[in-house]
């Protein structure tokens, strides 16, 4: 290799090492990429997709190029949503190589105590393997918005019309997963998180894990598991390695062949990244392979033809155009031998790769509104969401620190530092108020939420805050209007899962 690419590649391993990985580095051009294709998949993710949080791309088991949209960070967990449904699926596999559970199961037998009175036939056939290929023979309409709050999810599911004969028929299905997760736990007296911890998370070298429980204790399974992305890479490598790692099975290689081949027919468009068919808990992709994936884009795509894995974290509506890009720069341009050493392009790969970064507020440090508006406290009447009152205040010379955020909802108050031009990094104990999605967010085990936030005046009485909840997909826009009696507030966010992503403008008055 010569110097001036072991001098980078050196590099990324320093900068890697630094936040605990251990996948092994290497440049891309000795895994047989080059390192414009990778370029040109950032510089098109961050120009085409709103927004980008995270990317790791590993190739023949070694990592060759990743990359964290700031305020994002390697060290970070993130949400995953629906990504955590292959995890289940994985500690199901598990559960069935130590006898725990089989394929053949019916899902009545494992819960009497829920089960009603006088089942029906439908409901009595339905097995551990409807579960896991989304084919237990309900409609989308009895799923959606699944009130997980209300009393135990599993009776509920239980209770729920099996209109169809399951087996025969596919119909994406978040309860049934939690069902999968909820099965685990009765055989093995473990949540799926605790089971996964020393069979799984331990021998990849997976810390601070952590996963939503319902209301009966019971890992969400379908969505809540929060990783960083390294994890999910390595996660990819152990799937492409059939389930070995470090010379040890952790998965059984029959498991991981079904669990990812196809089980269920889910339509017939060849351009459908949601039509190439499922397995258990996992899809089929249109170029090859297959993917765990979850809303907003969090993604563990596998390219076994390549022996490649893409891991992505993002905050995006448009989940495909991840896909497209990833098919187009980076699947496309895999070579099957090691590449000559492009120093220049490594250098500006690197490059490129320091400085991603979510766009904050473009706009002035100062207005002449400041001093009216410093340290006022504008109260919000009725507000449907929680906010109860609200005021911003300008910190240092010439307000170039930035600013701070106060906003009281029914938890409190709370404050977010906003820098201006840059990121400032803080946490708060709720995030109520600001907008209706960050009202479903789940807290983390510490209680608090990690945010970053900066802000801008965009005119004279305009000022417009950018709030990153930093281990989720989301940040939102509030964008203050100020008048001389009061001021109008405006939210935005930047992805869904559903509703709008404009909130409804609130007015505050002093």
């Amino acid at each position: 290799m010569p110097r001036a690419a072991s001098l980078l590649f050196l590099a990324f391993t320093f900068l890697s090492a630094a936040f605990g990985a251990d996948l092994p580095r290497a440049t891309p051009e000795s895994q047989g990429v080059p390192s414009g294709a990778i370029i040109d998949f950032v510089e098109h993710a961050s120009t085409e997709i709103d927004t980008l949080n995270s990317f790791m791309l590993v190739r023949h088991g070694k990592v060759i190029a990743e990359g964290w949209w700031a305020p994002y960070r390697a060290e970070d967990t993130h949400m995953l949503y629906s990504l955590s449904k292959s995890f289940t699926s994985t500690a199901v596999g598990m559960a069935i190589a130590e006898e725990k559970l089989s394929l053949d199961d019916r899902v009545l037998d494992w819960f009497p105590d829920l089960a009603p009175a006088e089942p029906a036939a439908n409901l009595r056939a339905m097995r551990v393997r409807d579960l896991l290929r989304m084919a237990t023979g309900h409609f989308a309409e009895q799923v959606r918005n699944y009130p997980w709050d209300a009393g135990s999810p599993a009776k509920r599911f239980l209770s729920l019309p099996v209109e169809l004969k399951p087996g025969t028929h596919f119909m994406y299905n978040t309860p049934a997963t939690y069902m999968a997760s909820a099965m685990v736990q009765r055989a093995t007296g473990q949540t799926v998180h605790e089971y996964l911890g020393p069979r799984l998370f331990k021998p990849l070298g997976i810390e601070g894990s952590w996963w939503e429980t319902s209301v009966d204790g019971v890992s969400m399974g379908g969505f809540g598991l929060n990783l960083r992305t390294e994890d999910i890479a390595k996660f990819g490598q152990l799937l492409l390695q059939r389930g070995q790692w470090n010379g040890k099975q952790l998965v059984s290689a029959a498991w991981i062949d079904e669990a990812t081949a196809l089980q269920t027919s889910n339509g017939s468009d060849p351009n459908s990244e949601w039509e190439q068919g499922y397995g258990y808990q996992f899809w089929r992709c249109s170029t090859g392979g297959y993917r765990a994936d979850g809303a907003c884009g969090q993604f563990c795509l596998v390219l076994p033809e390549e022996d490649a894995v893409i891991a992505v974290t993002s905050g995006t509506a448009d989940m495909g155009r991840v896909m497209k890009l990833a098919w187009t720069h980076l699947q496309d341009a895999m070579q099957q031998d090691a590449l000559p050493e492009n120093a220049a392009e490594q250098r500006k790969l690197k490059q490129t790769l320091a400085k991603l970064q979510i766009p904050t507020p473009q706009g002035a440090a100062t207005s002449p509104m400041v001093e009216d508006a410093s340290g006022s406290v504008y109260r919000i009447a009725d507000d449907p969401l929680g906010l109860r009152a609200l005021a911003l205040r300008f910190d240092g010379e010439g307000h170039a620190d930035g600013a701070t955020l106060v906003y009281a909802n029914d938890d409190g108050r709370q404050r977010i530092a906003l820098g201006h031009g840059e990121w400032k990094r803080g946490s708060v104990t709720s995030v109520k108020g600001l907008s209706a999605m960050l009202n479903s967010v789940v807290a983390p085990p510490s209680g608090a939420y990690p945010v970053a936030a900066a802000g801008a005046w965009e005119s004279d009485d305009t000022y417009q805050a950018r709030v990153c909840l930093t281990e989720t997909p989301y940040y939102v826009d509030v964008t203050l209007h100020f008048a001389e009696d009061g001021v109008t507030i405006d939210a935005k966010h930047n992805a869904v899962l559903s509703g709008e992503r404009e909130q409804p403008k609130r007015v505050g008055t002093r």
